[in-house]
């Protein structure tokens, strides 16, 4: 029988916490409760939650904070973060999305409004840990899976691609133009693995910026020179069309950069799957 959902409440009003974790419980859910921030970063420390029921409003960091550190790490980027709050303007909205909370609830709300979107944020998060959420490719879980199979065999080739400097585009031109960014990249990786990859190339999403190609020994080489000349060729375009090279709030200007490597079983053997990915890794060179 699978595990219940564990869902993180973080919230001062006592009172609304805990008639959030009563009812929770009663629907089958694990839950944990937080009525401070640092309280709240600390128990995601320790046990992961699978969902986090977020108020903006905490007496020592406002939940857009606690939202952006969890997504600067690995282990929380992907966990779904559902706003609760009073407030109520398109802004206050927006910025919650564009630092990646799934959904945004303001108070009074309708509880079985809630339970249905905490549902579904919790069906979708179950999906996405298979795919990439935004560029739709396999991700860590399938790559994995590739990988194992591929220390075993015999002749085959794998070219790791690494985007720089995402974080600091997505700062500028915001949170669309960046995933616009990742998109066209997966997708020329997936057309050029398509003509030059061989018939049973393989395209996954290791990270935000970190994409991978399994191919074979034959045509990996091949395969990086035509990635690099094509990745050259278009990276000018991922920046917004007339507009200036805009500046981050820390006043660097971003400048994304593809990075690429390619390695083969004549690199080899590899005890496991880490070590193939940190000699994919260390292989990759700035190609722009």
């Amino acid at each position: 029988m699978a595990e219940a959902a564990r869902i993180l409440i973080v919230e001062d009003e006592r009172d609304t916490a805990d008639m959030l974790a009563a009812y929770f419980v009663s629907q089958g859910y694990q839950v944990m409760q937080a009525a401070w921030a640092q309280d709240a970063l600390e128990k995601v420390a320790e046990t992961l939650p699978d969902l986090i029921l977020l108020d903006i409003r905490l007496p020592d960091m406002d939940g857009y904070e606690v939202c952006r550190r969890l997504r600067q790490q690995r282990r929380t980027q992907d966990t779904p973060i559902i706003f609760l709050t009073e407030k109520r303007e398109r802004m206050d909205k927006l910025q919650g999305l564009e630092l990646g909370a799934v959904d945004y609830i303001t108070k009074p709300f309708d509880i079985q409004e809630l339970r249905l979107r905490v549902r579904n944020a919790l069906r979708r998060a179950s999906f996405e840990t298979l795919t990439d959420p935004v560029t739709a490719l396999p991700a860590e879980s399938l790559i994995h899976e590739r990988l194992s199979v591929l220390l075993r065999k015999h002749g085959w080739g794998l070219l790791c691609v690494g985007v720089t400097d995402v974080e600091g585009f997505g700062e500028a031109y915001g949170f669309v133009a960046r995933d616009d960014a990742l998109r066209a990249v997966a997708l020329i990786l997936a057309n050029v693995s398509q003509e030059s990859g061989g018939d049973e190339a393989f395209v996954g999403q290791t990270g935000q910026a970190e994409f991978m190609i399994i191919t074979d020994q034959d045509h990996v080489r091949d395969l990086r020179d035509k990635l690099a000349a094509r990745l050259t060729q278009c990276i000018g375009y991922f920046y917004p069309l007339k507009e200036e090279r805009k500046r981050t709030p820390s006043g660097r200007r971003p400048d994304i950069k593809i990075i690429l490597g390619a390695i083969s079983e004549r690199n080899g053997p590899f005890a496991d799957i880490d070590a193939l990915l940190d000699c994919a890794r260390s292989a990759r060179r700035a190609i722009n």
